[in-house]
């Protein structure tokens, strides 16, 4: 295709902030524009996380998540350094607490070592108490590059770099569909009509929502999945030197309760995952009736609910009581035990699902004329969203 002249792309998260940004940088004289119905940038998935830029570990060999995210980890730091963001190497252990486990840990050796992660090594019980003395476990995997950092920090980065170059940003604008008309494409939002050459939908939590207006399959679907954090007191600020996580469950796209260092010198605990009711509520009973509405009519939850009972059993526990999600970091840190805090603002993921009930591992692209969207990008997209920015803008460029 020739040079787009005019360029929109739809969210302001770090991803939607990361593309507009690399629309400007790559095309000469376009004139650039990003949208988002709220009034600020990272105001979703971006602004409620727990601050990790991942390494690379778990993801399958040549996936787009292994490819983009160790491209990402490259730019993001790059980014931080020249703009000032708080980015930290703090380093992370990823511990073994049973036989079982620590076979599927030398798995996720395996695909780290095939995906290039820098650094990364097994550990014995004495390797473990070295690198982390607090943490407990059989064995470990220890990547010393994995870091922290503030992404709503690097996102408000993003959209002043994009802003100064000439980009427009458009809050408080909701963008209701997209239609390709003659080689281009029309975006309606709730204010007015706007022609472009070229569109990249970046819309997170309301991904499909937006496809399906725009005349697009309903397959992946978005269903939310809730994670809670545990903000620890201050006299528990230096029990860990980096981060602490357990071997994931295979069978589940969570990482599990794990103890997290902030980018403040704060400690976290969390998140847990269990089906949200919402897609945007991040405090109170986070209750809203169409949200609900449309995940009971979607044919592929009831199936993958039935198959993931035990592992909701285990999730709620953490859900209703705090003393219980306590209880799931002290396994990994024993010196937690009984620790006090406050629970923060939970996060919502932006997970796709199959009509098979299957939840999609890897990130997903479609495309349509000239515009894209982006169906599922879920961690580790935030540390990827500068690769991803890359990769959308190649595609559109074909």
């Amino acid at each position: 295709m020739n040079a787009p002249k005019r360029c929109a792309v739809i969210g302001a998260g770090i991803i939607g902030t990361a593309v507009a940004r690399e629309l400007l940088q790559r095309f000469d004289g376009a004139q650039v524009t990003l949208f988002d119905k709220e009034d600020h940038v990272a105001a979703h998935q971006t602004g409620h996380n727990s601050g990790v830029v991942h390494a690379g570990l778990y993801y399958e060999p040549g996936s787009l998540k292994a490819r983009l995210c160790r491209r990402g980890v490259s730019l993001l730091q790059e980014f931080s350094a020249e703009h000032d963001v708080p980015y930290e190497e703090c380093g992370k252990v990823v511990v073994a607490t049973t036989t079982q486990e620590e076979s599927r840990l030398e798995d996720i050796y395996a695909r780290a070592v095939a995906n290039g992660v820098p650094g990364v090594k097994m550990l014995d019980c004495d390797g473990l108490a070295e690198t982390e003395p607090n943490a407990a476990g059989r064995a470990a995997l220890h990547s010393p590059h994995t870091a922290i950092i503030d992404y709503t920090a690097a996102t408000e980065a993003l959209a002043r770099d994009f802003r100064s170059n000439g980009g427009v940003v458009r809050l408080s604008t909701s963008v209701v569909r997209l239609q390709n008309k003659g080689g281009k494409v029309l975006v309606y939002t709730t204010h007015d009509v706007e022609e472009f050459d070229l569109v990249i939908a970046c819309a997170g939590l309301q991904s499909d929502r937006l496809a399906r207006r725009s005349g697009e399959e309903d397959d992946p679907a978005i269903v939310p999945f809730f994670g809670q954090y545990f903000i620890l007191d201050a006299q528990f600020d230096d029990a860990v030197k980096g981060l602490v996580y357990p071997v994931p469950d295979p069978q589940y796209p969570f990482l599990g309760v794990h103890v997290t260092r902030r980018i403040d010198g704060g400690l976290m605990i969390g998140p847990n995952a269990f089906l949200s009711f919402s897609r945007e509520k991040y405090r109170g009973l986070g209750f809203d009736t169409p949200d609900a509405l449309s995940i009971a009519r979607m044919p592929g939850f009831w199936k993958f609910a039935s198959q993931n009972l035990a592992t909701a059993r285990r999730e709620i526990g953490g859900v209703l009581s705090t003393k219980k999600f306590v209880e799931e970091a002290a396994k990994l840190v024993p010196n937690l035990t009984g620790a006090h805090g406050k629970r923060a603002d939970r996060g919502i993921r932006a997970q796709a699902m199959r009509r098979n009930g299957e939840l999609v591992d890897d990130f997903v692209i479609q495309r349509r004329g000239a515009a894209l969207f982006v169906r599922n990008a879920p961690s580790p997209g935030a540390t990827s969203s500068l690769a991803i920015a890359e990769y959308l803008v190649d595609e559109a460029s074909q």
